[in-house]
């Protein structure tokens, strides 16, 4: 019986030959398009004989990531020819540059705040998100952090389509929850059933007042003089049931108060042990470092999740914001 996986792709081959056997009856050189069409058949062959994405050389799986974009692959990348490493390499420099032209300018002035973040992908591109949307007309802006399931090409991608769901949407004037409901269904439709991010967006104005809406991400914590707290998840992440209902917080926050939003690349890091970084370590340094910058608090919370790896390396993609209210 064909796993959920295997139906999946046979649904997305099934509609692209339905395309190409269109294409052929319409064209005058149709030969071109009749390879693809019996590599096509070759893949839902191999479906039903349940050896689809396996490496036709070694017969171990093809990284799933890259099936998720090109579902007609037949060789793992330790089985790509040289002139294929080459263009794959290529491609995913591009990639890295356009993802790296989506992140939010470096000291991009906001109404009443300082901001810093840190992106780094764990390979050549990410899945992680972070935006910052400016609002000039009501002294206000979006800030948003997710993660989407997985890592590499395919996790990168819905990461662009997530950047322009919402550079879209944060024009919109809907409410907050509404701006998330919508991005969610969109997300559904435009996504595999075996992807989903998680993801906080928030809704800042220069006087300080804070809306958050978490949907399945890790807790901002909001650190304020005399206290710390954090914003726990109100919604599903985005992409799981289309019709999921969000709700959001509200926050106001005084001169030097700080939010810390960060994915799990960040919390889930462990050492040489075994031991996680933890959301508690966080909160102890956010609550005891005498800093007077948000540029400072993400150096100091860089500085100590390296001394806690020691020379560990990270296995996932990092992110983490800062805003802090002047």
């Amino acid at each position: 019986m064909a796993t959920q996986i295997e139906s999946m792709f046979a649904e997305r081959l099934s509609e692209r030959k339905r395309r190409l056997e269109d294409v052929v009856s319409r064209s005058d050189n149709p030969d071109d398009i009749r390879q693809l069409l019996q590599d096509v058949d070759r893949a839902l062959d191999k479906i039903g004989k349940g050896t689809y994405g396996l490496c036709e050389k070694c017969s171990e799986p093809i990284e799933m990531d890259r099936l998720n974009v090109d579902p007609l692959l037949r060789y793992c990348l330790d089985h790509l020819s040289a002139s294929e490493q080459r263009a794959l390499e290529s491609d995913l420099n591009l990639a890295r540059d356009i993802q790296t032209g989506l992140l939010p300018k470096k000291g991009i002035a906001l109404p009443g705040w300082q901001s810093a973040f840190h992106y780094e992908p764990l390979g050549p591109v990410s899945g992680d998100y972070c935006d910052i949307i400016l609002n000039e007309a009501q002294d206000s802006f979006f800030f948003i952090v997710g993660d989407v399931t997985g890592k590499g090409v395919a996790a990168s991608i819905l990461m662009s389509q997530l950047h322009a769901m919402f550079r879209t949407l944060a024009q919109s004037g809907f409410p907050l929850s509404e701006i998330m409901g919508r991005a969610n269904r969109i997300f559904c439709e435009a996504s595999l059933s075996t992807h989903f991010a998680t993801l906080v967006c928030g809704l800042a104005t220069q006087n300080g007042n804070v809306e958050i809406c978490n949907a399945g991400h890790c807790y901002p914590i909001v650190v304020r003089k005399n206290s710390i707290e954090t914003v726990s998840s109100t919604g599903l992440p985005l992409g799981v049931a289309c019709d999921s209902k969000f709700t959001t917080t509200a926050l106001t926050l005084g001169r030097n108060d700080r939010i810390v939003v960060y994915t799990d690349g960040l919390s889930e890091s462990t050492d040489k042990t075994g031991e996680q970084y933890g959301e508690a370590r966080l909160k102890t340094l956010l609550r005891t470092s005498q800093v007077s910058f948000a540029s400072e608090v993400l150096t100091t919370s860089l500085g100590d999740l390296r001394n806690f790896l020691g020379n560990v390396k990270g296995d996932d993609d990092l992110t983490v914001l800062v805003l802090q209210k002047e």
